[in-house]
């Protein structure tokens, strides 16, 4: 039923349709830029997704409905890495969300040096905080007023995820 696959060219048009969505982006990374244009997808596709980062397409019944990554950081962080991820409305609901972040950060956990994932969840995002509660991501603390995006500061509630070999 789900399937973590690397992007492909014919995401593209997808990847436009859906990341024109207010209701998808609204929490998102100002890093996406707003209107998302074919040319922006195909850049993700072929450079954006590939540096410095482990990127999947989520399929869910053989449709791409949206994407999970991770961000690798460096130096004295470099077994650490960011998790993102973004769903389509219309596979929103069903539980799509969580199962891919489980499945993908027990990739990540096993087949690579990452030992801790963690993720930032601007405020009023509850459903991605549920998202991260629900993939057995614990609630580390708010940073006060650390993001300013439309117009206004917003607290970044932080959550993570470590390896097994480190609990």
């Amino acid at each position: 039923m789900l399937n973590l696959r690397v992007l492909a060219p014919a995401d593209a048009a997808r990847l436009v349709e859906y990341l024109n969505d207010e209701a998808v982006y609204r929490y998102l990374s100002s890093r996406i830029p707003q209107p998302y244009t074919i040319d922006d997808a195909n850049w993700w596709i072929e450079t954006g997704s590939k540096d410095k980062a482990i990127v999947r397409a989520i399929e869910y019944r053989g449709d791409f409905c949206g994407v999970i990554g991770a961000t690798l950081q460096a130096f004295e962080h470099a077994h650490s890495a960011e998790v993102g991820y973004w769903l389509a409305r219309p596979a929103w609901g069903n539980g799509i969300a969580t199962a891919a972040l489980r499945q993908f950060s027990e990739h990540l956990f096993a087949k690579t040096e990452i030992r801790r994932l963690f993720a930032g969840v601007f405020d009023g995002n509850l459903a991605s905080a549920r998202v991260l509660e629900k993939a057995g991501y614990e609630f580390e603390g708010i940073r006060q007023k650390a993001v300013f995006k439309n117009g206004q500061y917003l607290n970044e509630h932080l959550y993570a995820r470590l390896a097994p070999s480190l609990q």
